[in-house]
């Protein structure tokens, strides 16, 4: 979506969020990010803060402003501290505590996977408690309800690990970005982080051996992870089409390695005919 300036905001907004930060002396725009239409870092006499907004007249957007607000004091620690949240002259703005610091190189031998990974650790011990949606419920139009009863859990995932939401700071990894959270099984944000090592070079393998160390990984049933790579796949298809989701779906297929062949050899071929991303269902 166009991104809307700072300094080109109402007002009556402006004037909000300087009521909780003080007087704004300085911005920069942010640019990255999916799930709003205006962000910036903002200076002010007591440091610098993060903001990020929506037009409230975007449902979907404000929602997961929603979910970010609830999941915050969750996740303290791993991600930025909420500041303070502003709905004025047709916004919804989204105040918090600036990390200094920059997106996680994810490419094969950075030390910033083992700063990410010692983040998911953290997360993994974050209980949605009800505030979050079933991942399943992502996936109802390509997967059958029993299907969907593998991917039930109750860890708070972030669900959208990629690289522009991991910050690398002084402290380590930061994760920002909650506007997609879900409740579902701990060992899915591994999943989901080592596709992103794959897609920024990794090889399967050797994504999958950083996946290992993860105690949720090592006991994820193999056909659960059949069924989040079936639903991901099968939904990749359905937007883009069998050519244009191959690349991705191939990654995702990946996952199924360490998972399933090991344990059961005979996994793919006999128990799960659909993961390849057909679009058809097992029966």
């Amino acid at each position: 979506m166009p991104r809307t300036e700072w300094d080109v905001l109402p007002s009556a907004v402006r004037l909000a969020v300087g009521g909780h930060v003080g007087a704004v002396t300085g911005w920069v725009p942010v640019t990255e990010g999916l799930t709003c239409q205006t962000a910036a870092v903002l200076t002010t006499a007591d440091g610098r803060v993060f903001v990020k907004g929506v037009p409230v007249s975007d449902a979907d957007a404000v929602l997961g402003q929603d979910w970010e607000v609830a999941a915050n004091p969750l996740v303290a620690g791993v991600a930025p501290l909420l500041l303070a949240r502003v709905a004025v002259a047709g916004w919804d703005v989204l105040v918090f505590e600036y990390v200094d610091g920059r997106h996680a190189d994810l490419t094969h031998g950075s030390a910033d996977t083992e700063l990410v990974a010692q983040a998911l650790e953290r997360m993994q011990e974050v209980t949605a408690g009800g505030l979050a949606p079933r991942l399943a419920n992502r996936f109802a139009h390509v997967l059958s309800d029993e299907e969907q009863l593998l991917l039930a859990g109750d860890t708070l995932l972030h669900t959208d690990t990629n690289p522009h939401n991991l910050l690398i700071g002084t402290s380590g990894a930061h994760v920002v970005d909650w506007a997609m959270v879900a409740a579902g099984p701990a060992w899915i944000d591994v999943a989901l982080t080592a596709v992103r090592l794959m897609e920024a070079d990794w090889p399967p393998e050797a994504a999958l051996t950083w996946a290992g160390q993860f105690p949720s990984w090592q006991s994820a049933d193999p056909v659960a992870v059949a069924a989040l790579v079936a639903g991901i796949c099968r939904d990749w298809e359905a937007r883009l089409g069998p050519d244009a989701a191959r690349p991705s779906n191939a990654r995702y297929q990946a996952l199924l390695g360490a998972s399933a062949e090991s344990r059961t050899p005979a996994f793919r071929s006999e128990l799960w005919p659909g993961v390849s991303g057909s679009g058809t269902r097992p029966t």
